[in-house]
């Protein structure tokens, strides 16, 4: 499996317009594209949040406070109910 890195270049007088702390910036737009990219069905649950480098938990935050539908299939259920089981 060959593994492809994309870099994406922001100017920095686009950076330093963004209304967001430099040092949090980074996290930030990764966040925000993983989100946009989750909504368009671009991306599933898991490797959205992959890219937003968070966990289940906290990307389920984020989208709730983003007020983004979430996109429920059934590998996910398979998932939650491999977890469930584990839980017993």
């Amino acid at each position: 499996m060959i593994m492809e890195t994309v870099a994406l270049e922001i100017s920095s007088n686009l950076t330093e317009a963004l209304r967001v702390p430099p040092a949090e910036q980074a996290d930030r737009l990764r966040q925000e594209l993983a989100i946009r990219l989750y909504q368009k069905e671009l991306l599933s649950f898991g490797k959205a949040r992959e890219l937003a480098r968070m966990s289940k938990w906290e990307f389920h935050h984020l989208l709730g406070q983003e007020k983004i539908i979430r996109h429920y299939e059934t590998a996910d259920l398979e998932e939650d109910l491999e977890t469930l089981e584990r839980l017993d």
